[in-house]
C-alpha cells in the first residue's frame, strides 16, 4: 500500500476528535445512567487533588494520579465537575493523539492508520466503560484512558516501522510517554505490558527507540519525583500491596480462569493463541514472540478490570492485519497464510464489535437523555450540579433483605446457604440488608441528621465502602482515608465519630471494619442512633 499522508491523518484524527468530545460536552452537563457509587470514589479524589492533596501521601488508593489530574485541573479553575470530567477527557484526546498519530503513521498503511487513531480517541472520550451495556457511565474511564496509551506502545513495538516514516527517537520518546502514562495512571497496565513492549523493541533492533523510551520515563518520574517526593513511592507501592491483599476488591469482576475460559471469553481466548502460531507459521517470527508475551497481560488487564471486557481483541485485529504476510506463504496444511492471518484477525473484531459500537456512540446517546429525569448527584452543590445521575436511582432508596423471618421456615434453608453471621456491635446483631439504589438521597440524609444533631464539622468514619459524608455537608475528611474502602482502617485514627450504617452500601465491608475495630481493643460508645445509622466514639 502507498505511504500514507501524514497532515491529512493528523487532521482526519482531530476531526474524529472534535466530534467525538464535541457531541460529549455539547449538552453543558454531564448526565449518568448508573454506578453512583463509582461516581462517589471519583468526586473525592477529585475534590481532594483539586485542593492540592497527592494520591496515596493524603489519602489512599491504587490508582494513580494521572488518572484524575485532569479532572481536577478544570475543578481548581472553576468549572462544575460535570463539565471538568468532559473537558478532562478531550484534553487527554489531545494529549494522546500526537501519540497515536505517529504510532499509526510509523507502523502501519492504508486505511489502516486512520482506523487506529480513530479507536485510539473513541476510547479516551467514550460515555461508558464498554461492554453493551447501554446507560451512560463515566465509571472506570482511566481503564479506557490506560488501554488507548497501551495501544499505542504495543503497535510500535510489536510491528516493524513502515518505510519513509522510520524515526528510532519520536517512537522511542512516544513508547516512554504511553508508559509512563501506565505507571501512573493504572500501573496493572505498566505490569502486564513493559515487559513485552521491551522485548518488541529490542526483537526489532530498535535499540535507540529502547534508549529513548527508557530515558523518557526516567525523566517523567524524576519530574514527578521533584514535585511530590521520593516517599510519594514507597506509598504508591503501599497501596498496591494493600488493595492486591484485599478481602474486599482484589479483583473486580470475573475469576482469572473464567476471563480465559468461560463461555462469554474463551472464543477471543482462542482466537489470540491461535493467531500467535498463525503469525509463526507466516514466518512473521518477532510478531509471534511479541504476542505470545502479550498474551498474560490480555489476560491479567482484562481480569482487573470491571465488567472483563476485552478491548485487546481490538488491537489484536489491527496487528494481525497489519502483519498478514505477502501472499504464497503456506504452512504445513497448505493455508494461503495472508488470507489466514486475515481471518484470524476479522474473528477478533467481530468479537469485540459490540462492546466498540457501544463505546464510540455513547456521546450521541448522551445527547439524547432526557435531563428532566435526572438531578444532582450532589443536591446541595450548586456549582457541581453540572453532573447528575436518574432520578430513581438517586432518590429511591432500595435495600434487599433476607426473606428468612423466623416462622417462615426458611432459616433452615438459610443455614445449609451458608449465609454466615449477622454483623455484631457492642453484642448487638446488626440488620441484614444492602443497600441497592438511592445512594445520593441516602448520604444527603445522613448528613442532616448528623449537622442537625450538632456534628457539623467533624471527622466521620463510616464502616462501609464509602466515608463520603463530606460531599454532602459541612464535614472535614478523613487524613489518609480511603475514598474507596479496600482493607484495614484508613483515616479511623483521625476520626472523631464512627457512623455504623443500619443497612451498609456492602455488607462485607462493615463486618470487617467492625472486625479490625474489635481487633484493635478498642471499645465503642454509642452516642445517637437514627433509623439510618448508630453514631459511636472511640471509648
Amino acid at each position: 500500500m502507498k505511504k500514507t499522508n501524514a497532515g491529512r491523518l493528523f487532521v482526519v484524527l482531530l476531526a474524529v476528535l472534535a466530534v467525538e468530545a464535541g457531541l460529549a460536552m455539547w449538552r453543558g452537563q454531564l448526565l449518568v445512567g448508573k454506578h453512583e457509587g463509582d461516581m462517589l470514589h471519583l468526586l473525592e479524589i477529585v475534590f481532594r487533588m483539586a485542593d492540592g492533596e497527592w494520591p496515596h501521601l493524603d489519602f489512599m488508593t491504587p490508582i494513580g494520579f494521572m488518572a484524575f489530574a485532569p479532572i481536577a485541573l478544570f475543578v481548581k479553575l472553576g468549572a462544575g465537575v460535570g463539565s471538568s470530567i468532559l473537558y478532562a477527557q478531550a484534553l487527554m484526546g489531545l494529549l494522546l493523539l500526537p501519540l497515536a498519530w505517529r504510532a499509526g503513521l510509523s507502523r502501519l498503511t492504508g486505511y489502516w492508520p486512520y482506523l487506529f487513531g480513530a479507536l485510539v480517541i473513541v476510547l479516551v472520550t467514550a460515555l461508558v466503560h464498554g461492554e453493551a451495556e447501554r446507560s451512560v457511565s463515566i465509571s472506570m474511564h482511566y481503564n479506557r484512558w490506560a488501554w488507548a496509551a497501551a495501544f499505542i506502545a504495543i503497535l510500535i513495538a510489536t510491528l516493524p516501522p513502515v518505510d519513509g516514516h522510520k524515526n528510532q527517537t519520536a517512537d522511542g520518546i512516544v513508547v516512554g510517554l504511553a508508559l509512563a502514562f501506565l505507571a501512573l495512571c493504572k500501573v496493572t497496565y505498566f505490569a502486564a505490558f513493559v515487559i513485552p513492549v521491551a522485548v518488541g523493541l529490542l526483537a526489532h533492533k530498535q535499540y535507540r527507540a529502547f534508549m529513548f523510551a527508557l530515558a523518557t520515563g526516567l525523566a517523567i518520574m524524576a519530574v514527578v519525583t521533584a514535585f511530590a517526593g521520593l516517599d510519594f513511592w514507597a506509598a504508591y507501592m503501599r497501596d498496591l500491596l494493600r488493595v492486591s491483599a484485599s478481602e474486599v476488591r482484589a479483583n473486580p469482576g470475573a475469576p482469572f480462569a473464567a476471563v480465559i475460559a468461560a463461555p462469554a471469553y474463551l472464543g477471543g481466548s482462542i482466537v489470540l493463541l491461535f493467531s500467535v502460531i498463525l503469525l509463526r507459521q507466516a514466518k512473521k517470527m518477532t510478531e509471534g514472540l511479541v504476542l505470545l508475551l502479550l498474551t498474560p497481560g490480555f489476560f491479567y488487564v482484562t481480569f482487573q478490570n470491571f465488567g472483563n471486557d476485552p478491548q485487546w481483541l481490538l488491537l489484536l485485529g489491527i496487528l494481525l492485519f497489519a502483519a498478514r504476510p505477502e501472499g504464497g506463504i503456506t504452512n504445513g496444511a497448505g493455508w494461503d497464510m495472508r488470507t489466514a492471518v486475515g481471518l484470524s484477525g476479522a474473528a477478533a473484531f467481530a468479537m469485540i464489535v459490540p462492546s466498540a459500537i457501544n463505546l464510540a456512540y455513547s456521546p450521541i446517546r448522551h445527547l439524547g437523555q432526557d435531563a428532566t429525569q435526572h438531578v444532582p448527584l450532589l443536591p446541595r452543590a450548586t456549582l457541581h450540579a453540572d453532573l447528575q445521575t436518574g432520578t430513581v436511582r438517586a432518590l429511591r432508596a432500595d435495600k434487599r433483605v433476607p426473606m428468612e423471618v423466623p416462622g417462615s421456615g426458611l432459616d433452615v434453608w438459610a443455614e445449609r446457604a451458608e449465609r454466615g453471621q449477622a454483623d455484631v456491635l457492642n453484642g448487638e446483631e446488626l440488620p441484614r440488608c444492602e443497600v441497592m439504589l438511592g445512594l445520593s438521597a441516602l448520604f444527603d440524609s445522613m448528613a442532616t441528621s448528623l449537622a442537625e444533631s450538632g456534628h457539623a464539622g467533624e471527622r466521620i468514619f463510616i464502616a462501609d465502602l464509602f466515608s463520603s459524608i463530606w460531599l454532602f455537608g459541612d464535614f472535614e475528611r478523613l487524613e489518609e482515608g480511603a475514598p474507596w474502602y479496600y482493607g484495614g482502617l484508613p483515616g479511623y485514627d483521625t476520626a472523631d465519630y464512627i457512623l455504623v450504617p443500619q443497612c451498609s452500601i456492602h455488607p462485607k465491608v462493615r463486618g470487617l471494619v467492625l472486625e479490625r475495630i474489635a481487633q484493635r481493643g478498642d471499645t465503642l460508645v454509642e452516642v445517637s442512633r437514627t433509623p439510618l445509622y448508630i453514631l459511636l466514639e472511640k471509648g
